[in-house]
């Protein structure tokens, strides 16, 4: 086999209009949004959940993990491919042959912005905004940024 070479992708996750990227709880399941500036940003040490006030390592999507599971296996079966082909040329004229089959690509299917119900909230705890279900921006819900529970407009 040859090298292992590193392997990096990049997939673009697309804002809304107002430049906010869906998140959703990996625990309950609420989807949220919140700029990308916000979640990269150094000052933000963890997000929580909005309804659960959990906190976790990653509130990608079902979508984004699709696509990364997509690419990836991609990108090995393709490798994979190129070293079973190579063999298959090497032992072309031997009494043991190799005969590398032929490997469907997983679809790789973009991420797309999605239209929800949700407001903008202003977090003035924590100088920040989000978008969150209607629902509980007036019964109350985790900010997503410091983790304290506010009740509508007001701080409890």
């Amino acid at each position: 086999m040859g090298k292992v070479e590193d392997f990096r992708m990049q997939i673009s996750i697309p804002a809304d209009d107002e430049g906010y990227v869906l998140l959703q709880c990996p625990k309950c399941g609420e989807k949220f949004k919140l700029t990308p500036t916000d979640i990269e940003s150094d000052e933000v040490e963890d997000i929580y959940c909005p309804l659960c006030g959990l906190t976790s390592e990653s509130f990608w999507t079902d979508d984004v993990f699709e696509l990364a599971q997509a690419k990836i296996l991609n990108q090995f079966m393709g490798n994979l491919q190129k070293e079973l082909k190579a063999l298959e040329r090497k032992t072309r004229n031997s009494m043991m042959q190799i005969k590398a089959g032929k490997y469907k690509e997983e679809d790789e299917i973009p991420i797309n912005s999605t239209v929800d119900p949700m407001e903008i909230v202003q977090l003035d705890c924590c100088n920040r905004s989000a978008k969150i279900r209607y629902l509980l921006s007036y019964s109350g819900y985790y900010c997503p940024f410091c983790g304290g529970l506010r009740d509508g407009d007001n701080e409890s």
